[in-house]
């Protein structure tokens, strides 16, 4: 039995599409397990230095669920202009919720990934959708239903 760490190699990866529906599943858990398909963890070829996850299209983002007081509390920082006076532009969930419900899914989801270089080309994976329809149905992505 050979005792060697099995490490993938470029050409060993087999990219997946999935369809995840996130209307009424909790933000965290549902990015989490988002997550877990963009790095490639639930494979057996997992190399934690090489990038061996599948494509994730998330519909329904604008309908996903916070608990607690969170809709009103949780807020996003964004610096459009950093290093100039008054840069800082500050919104909670819920005016995001209104303008651009495809970042919240986004900003969770980046922030459990690497970051470096990475965790930025695992991120091009990812296709967030506000609505119930999305342009990939060409790829045949398989419905994975998020446990949330």
């Amino acid at each position: 039995m050979s005792q060697k760490t099995y490490s993938a190699k470029a050409g060993d990866i087999k990219r997946q599409w999935h369809v995840v529906d996130v209307s009424d599943k909790v933000l965290g858990r549902a990015a989490s397990q988002i997550a877990t398909l963009l790095k490639g963890k639930h494979k057996p070829t997992y190399t934690p230095s090489i990038d061996t996850g599948d494509h994730v299209v998330v519909i329904n983002a604008d309908k996903v669920k916070v608990t607690g007081t969170k809709e009103q509390d949780k807020m996003y920082y964004r610096h459009p202009r950093a290093g100039f006076p008054g840069a800082l532009k500050i919104t909670n969930l819920e005016k995001l919720r209104q303008r651009h419900p495809e970042d919240i899914i986004i900003n969770a989801v980046r922030r459990m990934l690497p970051r470096n270089a990475l965790g930025r080309q695992m991120m091009t994976k990812l296709k967030v959708y506000a609505g119930d329809t999305h342009p990939h149905a060409a790829q045949k992505p398989a419905a994975f239903e998020v446990e949330a």
